[in-house]
């Protein structure tokens, strides 16, 4: 009798070990088959993520050329800024902070475009303001429109307008002499215009 309850133990015991082995067989499929099956979707994450991210740098660094502008006086931070090609005075004035309780904002043109290499300073209240490009009287090739180089000595509306044209086609003016590129612009013409214009 006792080695019949022995016996009917040890099958017992077997049957519970035999349970046990096959629940844990069955975890570890499930794991390893979840991973399986994540890793693939992760691993495309993060080649998407990789590819996005080289895609923006790429894109910023070609498309995106950038002026540095150097703003003192009445901001809360002044200093030299770099911005996107096309910003405007107010652009740079949000860069540093913004405007200080005692600045004049009425003396300056916030819709003005920057130029590469400018410095102005923001006015306090009673002060005029000391901005280079607002007291240049000659044209800038790279801001000007239509309408201001229509005022430049044998530049009528049609020189202009070839004038725009070469700025849209090939970026900036990066010094006066470029000018000379733009179709009807001769050494004589050039001659004249060259102490009337800057870049």
């Amino acid at each position: 009798m006792e080695e019949f309850e022995q016996a009917r133990r040890a099958r017992l015991r077997l049957r519970v070990g035999a349970v046990v082995v096959l629940v844990l067989v069955a975890l570890g499929c499930a794991v390893l088959a979840a991973a399986l099956t994540a890793r693939p979707e992760s691993a495309q994450i993060a080649r998407d993520s990789q590819s996005t991210s080289a895609g923006t740098a790429d894109g910023f660094s070609i498309s995106s050329p950038s002026v540095f502008v150097h703003v003192t006086g009445a901001v809360a931070r002044p200093g030299l800024f770099e911005l996107a090609d096309g910003s405007r005075v107010i652009d740079v004035i949000a860069a540093a902070g913004g405007f200080t309780e005692s600045a004049n904002r009425d003396e300056l043109n916030l819709a003005r475009l920057l130029t590469d290499g400018e410095q102005f300073s923001v006015p306090e209240v009673g002060e005029l303001a000391a901005d280079a490009a607002a007291s240049d009287p000659r044209v800038n090739l790279n801001t000007a429109d239509a309408a201001e180089l229509d005022t430049l000595p044998r530049v009528g509306p049609a020189m202009a307008a070839r004038i725009l044209a070469w700025r849209e086609a090939n970026g900036r003016f990066a010094s006066i002499d470029d000018l000379r590129g733009v179709s009807g612009i001769g050494d004589k013409t050039f001659e004249g215009l060259r102490e009337l214009i800057t870049v």
